[in-house]
């Protein structure tokens, strides 16, 4: 059995992580293990960069905390403005003993009261969780379950850019 560490506490990130590595290597066995790591970016990320650098920066410090797993994961979430818009998205870090790999999400608008809630310094989830009235919708379906009434959750976003990530090592000869 391989052990992943998914480099947060969230169960959304451990269950996309773990959903994709089954999806892509249905032959293999895994085991999740989390921890909870520094992104070493903003509470909320606002640019593409700083939001993969925090995926990055998650798989890396879970490597240090295990490295006696097979591969290790960071996702960090973000948001920026793009056309006057707040969308949001996520970054994938994967990690292996010899591989390394990133992939990131279908972007998304966010409405505008979202928007101004996150320019006045709210993290996005709590920003969902007084428009929408829920309570930790970041560790359940998130903006982007909210939204589409649950056709697309932050599970399946997530686990989306986790399957693209792992593309070089389900082919590491091409890679």
């Amino acid at each position: 059995m391989k052990t992943i560490v998914v480099a947060s506490l969230n169960p959304v990130k451990a269950d996309a992580v773990l959903g994709a590595f089954q999806r892509l290597f249905p032959e293999e066995e895994f085991t999740v293990r989390a921890v909870s790591v520094s992104s070493d970016v903003s509470d909320q990320p606002m640019s593409d960069a700083e939001t993969l650098r925090g995926a990055g920066n998650r798989a890396r410090h879970a490597k240090d905390v295990l490295p006696e797993a097979d591969y290790w994961a960071g996702v960090e979430g973000g948001c920026e403005i793009q056309a006057g818009d707040l969308v949001a998205f996520a970054w994938v870090q994967v990690l292996s003993a010899d591989r390394e790999s990133s992939a990131r999400t279908a972007a998304f608008r966010l409405p505008a009261r979202v928007k101004q809630l996150v320019a006045q310094g709210l993290e996005l989830g709590d920003a969902d969780d007084l428009v929408f009235g829920e309570s930790n919708s970041k560790q359940q379906n998130g903006a982007v379950g909210l939204l589409t009434g649950d056709v697309e959750t932050r599970t399946s976003l997530y686990e989306q850019a986790v399957v693209l990530a792992l593309i070089p090592f389900k082919n590491p000869g091409l890679y």
